[in-house]
């Protein structure tokens, strides 16, 4: 073996050993982050899944009977009547909280005081509980002295029972989610309108570029990966719809508002069914990740052609 060679192997065994060093470091620094994903994400899907697969009360009875439970859920009325609320709620909610949230965030991005004002004012209603949000809509939305039925009866107009009415109930929830939830996205849209280069704009002027054109070739493509997070998230939240539907309407009338996670709570904790619940839960896991997904690798698809 000639000297370079001689030289080279233990200069190749010291790098190897500090790459190694380097994930360990890595490792350790990392580790509590990997348990805690482990202990509080990992072990309950996959403990939710095996539940899934059993009829199983609160009292620790439980029964293996394989897919018997998703087989029920598909021919369950009720189930597929609260998939069909849940999927007309995430239509009703998620294209406007992304388009009003950009539209405010566009009209608020200066640095005026009303501006700063109006951010405010738009993002306290994000802060409150739902039940407040809730019991301030319905004292709104009650045909009985509501704030509607008094602006419609000052005019001449009969009340409108918004909550109890079957074509109306999940529209009133869905705006009202709209209110309480628009501070998050309009946030989120003016944190990435800070962070286009303003010399993009000043180069846009100079080649005497309109609003509407430095709109459509400087400011959306370059929030487009905040569009896509603001999107997903809203997506996620609003699949999971329960407080409104439950404190306004309890799921009615005649399950017309009722979602899939209210549906999941009743059948759990006030039918018992522990196992039916969790196979419901998994279908909604799945509803989820397959539109979050779908988004995701649609948005990519664009952005690569």
């Amino acid at each position: 073996m000639d000297s370079c060679e001689q030289t080279a192997a233990p200069s190749t065994r010291r790098t190897w050993a500090a790459s190694k060093s380097e994930a360990r470091s890595g490792l350790l620094f990392v580790a509590p982050y990997l348990i805690v994903f482990a202990v509080l994400l990992i072990y309950p899907l996959f403990s939710g899944i095996w539940l899934s697969l059993h009829k199983a009360d609160l009292f620790g009875g439980s029964q293996f009977i394989g897919a018997q439970n998703y087989a029920r859920l598909f021919r369950d009325p009720v189930f597929l009547t609260a998939v069909s609320n849940t999927l007309y709620f995430v239509l009703l909610t998620v294209p406007p909280l992304t388009l009003i949230g950009l539209g405010l965030a566009l009209a608020l991005n200066n640095r005026s005081r009303w501006s700063a004002l109006l951010r405010g004012l738009f993002f306290s209603s994000s802060v409150l509980s739902v039940t407040i949000v809730t019991l301030i809509w319905r004292m709104v939305l009650i045909p009985d002295g509501g704030l509607i039925a008094n602006l419609l009866t000052s005019i001449g107009r009969s009340p409108v029972a918004f909550l109890s009415d079957a074509h109306l109930a999940l529209p009133a929830i869905a705006f009202t989610t709209i209110w309480w939830c628009i501070g998050l996205p309009m946030m989120l849209f003016l944190a990435a309108l800070q962070q286009v280069p303003r010399d993009l704009y000043e180069a846009a002027r100079l080649d005497n570029a309109g609003r509407w054109r430095m709109l459509a070739s400087i400011t959306l493509p370059s929030i487009r990966h905040t569009a896509l997070v603001v999107v997903v998230i809203e997506l996620i939240l609003q699949f999971q719809l329960f407080g409104q539907a439950q404190i306004m309407t309890l799921g009615g009338p005649n399950n017309a508002s009722l979602p899939m996670v209210l549906f999941i709570y009743q059948v759990g904790f006030q039918r018992w069914d522990i196992g039916y619940a969790a196979a419901a839960s998994e279908i909604l896991f799945g509803m989820i990740l397959i539109a979050a997904m779908t988004q995701y690798f649609a948005a990519r698809g664009r952005e690569s052609r």
